[in-house]
């Protein structure tokens, strides 16, 4: 099968699971052609096994300070090179459109009448699940930003609707048992200001705090240790931490669950998927959320224990068999092996 493939590529965590799901369909034989927009491509990272790719300028949502700023946003927008992008979009021979929440290959699957499976967290929402009150707005453009005829929605519970496990990278299933500090936390909060994210941990000096964000050079400073983007180091972290702080998107928190890694959640002001993702993380009883930098909050969590591994199964493989079987309107049937295959809780 000849497949187009669109990966929002302003957030890390599309570009991870779509990195999984990319891998098996081509180790499945299937040809892949990676268009990845929203971010310049000198600022994409570990992107080889999307060869052949193209990048386009795609569609940025702006934020500031931990807030989603919408005026910038309107004001940002290239409509007509979108357009333009679109209509140039090679499509000829292509059986199916993938796109994890990435407009372009989303508009030229409906413009030109192609199938379309939509692939990531925000699929799940046409589904019942939690979801924060926001504006009809917000709502408007969750679900209608890229649009798909397929959803392969994802989920960190299945909520008794037809979506699927989180997708966790493979190197988290090969790491092993690795010796977790439980006064180790890393902290990852890229809408936030890096001073704003000092300050607000600084003060929990008994606690070492590994903070990714907008660093030019890796610098330690007592209790606190500031690490620019590196994946590896990244996941190296993650695994050996007692505890995680971040923004409530979907992927990290996923990876979180499936460690058992304690988990503190901020969601990006106006952003209703992450406002959302908060308030499910608490029906779930998963972690914590706080609607800003709160020390209190912070205080409270650090004295909570741990939790137990969610340990999640290799859901791109059932994703990758419903895409090749061709049976898209039978998604239950796959959503419900992948969750029976998912040992700890359902």
């Amino acid at each position: 099968m000849k497949i187009l493939f669109g990966v929002q590529g302003t957030g890390n965590g599309h570009i991870s699971r779509s990195r999984e799901l990319v891998r098996k369909l081509k180790e499945d034989g299937h040809e892949v052609q990676v268009v990845i927009s929203g971010r310049k491509e000198e600022e994409l990272r570990e992107i080889e096994i999307f060869k052949p790719y193209r990048v386009l300028k795609g569609l940025t949502l702006v934020t500031y300070r931990g807030r989603m700023n919408y005026i910038d946003t309107m004001f940002q927008l290239d409509l007509a090179r979108l357009m333009t992008d679109v209509l140039n979009l090679p499509t000829f021979g292509v059986d199916l459109v993938i796109t994890d929440f990435e407009p372009v290959t989303s508009m030229a699957a409906r413009m030109k009448g192609l199938p379309s499976v939509g692939f990531g967290h925000q699929y799940a929402f046409p589904f019942r699940i939690p979801v924060a009150r926001g504006s009809m707005f917000e709502k408007y453009t969750l679900l209608n930003f890229a649009p798909a005829r397929y959803n392969a929605g994802l989920h960190w519970h299945h909520f008794n609707q037809p979506i699927f496990p989180p997708v966790i990278p493979e190197s988290l299933y090969q790491a092993g048992k690795t010796v977790e500090n439980p006064r180790k936390i890393l902290v990852y909060l890229p809408f936030e200001e890096i001073e704003d994210v000092d300050a607000f941990v600084r003060p929990f000096d008994s606690f070492h705090f590994y903070i990714y964000g907008k660093v030019k050079d890796n610098f330690d400073d007592g209790h606190l240790h500031f690490r620019g983007y590196s994946r590896e180091g990244f996941l190296r972290d993650l695994l050996e931490c007692g505890g995680v702080v971040c923004n409530a998107g979907f992927e990290l928190p996923g990876e979180a669950l499936h460690l058992g890694k304690k988990l503190l959640l901020r969601p990006l002001d106006g952003q209703i998927e992450q406002e959302s993702n908060a308030l499910a993380m608490i029906e779930l009883q998963y972690g914590l959320a706080m609607h800003k930098l709160d020390h209190d909050v912070l205080q409270h969590w650090l004295g909570l224990p741990g939790i137990q591994p969610l340990n999640y199964r290799r859901t791109v493989d059932y994703i990758a068999e419903w895409i090749s079987s061709g049976r898209w309107d039978d998604l239950r049937t796959f959503t419900d092996a992948a969750w029976r295959d998912k040992d700890g809780r359902d």
